[in-house]
This record gives structure tokens, C-alpha cells and sequence, in this order.
């Protein structure tokens, strides 16, 4: 494991103690848990884009896609637990 060094202004420094002893944590727990989760909402950003521009390269090459009033139904059967088909994706008149 390789040791990095930050700089804390005094006031995150306490703040970072007190929420620490909150957690019933070290410090340094604490700080390496919140670069954990921010690396991981970083990474989940990223994979959450590279799919949003996938599907637009799809949508652009075939011009198909799901009514958005389609969709809303099948997501509301869905979360009432009613059964339901997916609806069918079509070319959509620009």
C-alpha cells in the first residue's frame, strides 16, 4: 500500500475528526472510505456515459427508439407489479 499525503484546511480537519469519531472510525478511515466513494460514483459516472453515448450511436444508426408515453406505461404496470410486455422500439418520425 503507498502513502499519499493531503493537506487539510484546520476546519475540515475537525470536521473530518468529529464525523470520524461519529462513525466510530479513525480519521483515516474516514478519509480513505470518501475517496473509495467518490473514485466509485467517479467510475459509475463514467460507465453511466459510455452507455448514454452507445445507445445515441444506436438510436442515430437505426432511428429507432421507445415512445416515451409507451415507456411510462410500461414502467408504471411494472412498479404496480402487473404483468406486462416490453414495448417495441420503432422508427420514429423526425
Amino acid at each position: 500500500m503507498s502513502t499519499t499525503t493531503i493537506r487539510l484546511p484546520d476546519e475540515l480537519k475537525e470536521r473530518v475528526a468529529k464525523a470520524a469519531a461519529a462513525a466510530g472510525i479513525s480519521p483515516h478511515g474516514f478519509i480513505v472510505e470518501a475517496v473509495a466513494a467518490k473514485a466509485a460514483e467517479a467510475e459509475a459516472r463514467q460507465a453511466f456515459e459510455a452507455l448514454a453515448r452507445q445507445r445515441l450511436e444506436e438510436f442515430e444508426r437505426s432511428g429507432k427508439a421507445i415512445a416515451l408515453a409507451d415507456m411510462r406505461r410500461y414502467m408504471q404496470d411494472k412498479a404496480a407489479g402487473r404483468a406486462t410486455t416490453r414495448p417495441k422500439s420503432r422508427k420514429l418520425a423526425l
